[in-house]
């Protein structure tokens, strides 16, 4: 009886120390400055200690919101800068060498009309200009800087097809080229670089629209090798999700929020899961405080910031559900 007690005891114990490890700090709201204009479907990419927001969804408007805004993540400051000289949204974007670059995305004629633009824009003078278009247009993809280049995965193509192309662009020679296809064509995924390979990470399978019965989730981790142009597959990720937001801090890709239409249900995600590539393994931190889909994360220090998003499923409530949260998670 006491050995068995003893044994009960360890393994509580035990379970108690993982979750410890799972949650290394604690969420804060209500502290850091709400984002000035809430968007849907934001294109976000981080660069230096700012945080940059692009564009938005149209969402029954005359047109895309041209919208750019900067986050000063030191400073806690938010600034307005020179709208996009387009219009469009599910734009993927990269940072590189202090410009931001920006691909694709929908304007005009929707999913079925994706754009094949590429966008420079530089913070230090405000400014835009455009290079390079893709070989093809491509909507809701991922853009990755890995060794001075940009991937640009996945996505739709013309009739919302989901591709797995892997373009790769090079801005010092203002030049692109093909590379070997993922093995899993999607869209709306996450991704990020670590040791200099690329992860794609969960997103929708078939159809563009997680509105309809057509597209589902997918829990699909892949690493891409630029050295060896070759993919291989990982650890899946614990939650199958689309629209997520994501961000690479410290060898870690952090992924959160998302949604989900099945027979049951049609849902949102508070889920915040890490995976860390040295180990080829997932964990969980405590859910965000407020669920959504459309967040986007930034981390900075010791803290991780989930800002924006859409509070209901797909566009459903249209902009009046678009919020302004800046939760931020500060890890201990």
């Amino acid at each position: 009886m006491r050995r068995t007690t003893a044994a009960i005891a360890a393994v509580l114990f035990a379970g108690t120390l993982t979750t410890f490890a799972q949650a290394p700090g604690r969420w804060i709201t209500g502290k850091f400055a709400p984002m000035p204009a809430p968007e849907e479907e934001i294109t976000a990419v981080v660069s230096g200690d700012r945080l940059y927001l692009i564009g938005g969804n149209r969402g029954g408007r005359p047109e895309w919101p041209r919208h750019v805004v900067e986050y000063n993540l030191a400073t806690n400051t938010w600034t307005t800068k020179k709208p996009t000289p387009f219009s469009g949204d599910h734009m993927s974007a990269a940072a590189l060498g202090g410009k931001i670059y920006v691909f694709g995305g929908q304007g005009e004629g929707g999913v079925n009309k994706p754009l094949n633009t590429t966008w420079e824009y530089d913070p230090a003078a405000d400014a835009w200009r455009p290079l390079a278009p893709m070989p093809a247009g491509r909507t809701a993809t991922v853009a990755v800087e890995a060794g001075g280049r940009i991937y640009v995965i996945g996505g739709n193509t013309v009739a919302g097809l989901t591709v797995s192309t892997n373009d790769v662009f090079d801005p010092a020679l203002n030049r692109w080229e093909s590379r070997m296809t993922m093995p899993t064509p999607r869209n709306h995924p996450a991704a990020g670089a670590v040791g200099g390979k690329i992860y794609v990470i969960g997103g929708r399978l078939a159809a563009p629209n997680i509105g309809g019965f057509l597209s589902s989730n997918t829990d699909v981790v892949e690493e891409y090798d630029p050295a060896t142009n070759a993919w291989r597959a990982m650890t899946k990720m614990p939650t199958p999700r689309s629209g997520h937001g994501w961000t690479t801090h410290q060898g870690r890709i952090y992924v959160a929020g998302g949604e989900v239409r099945d027979h049951h249900m049609d849902a949102i995600f508070r889920d915040v899961e890490v995976f860390d590539p040295a180990i080829n393994d997932w964990y969980r931190l405590p859910g965000m405080p407020t669920a959504r889909h459309g967040v986007n994360l930034a981390a900075y220090g010791n803290r991780l910031h989930a800002i924006g998003g859409h509070l209901a499923f797909a566009a459903t409530g249209g902009t009046d559900l678009h919020t302004p949260a800046n939760e931020v998670f500060e890890f201990r």
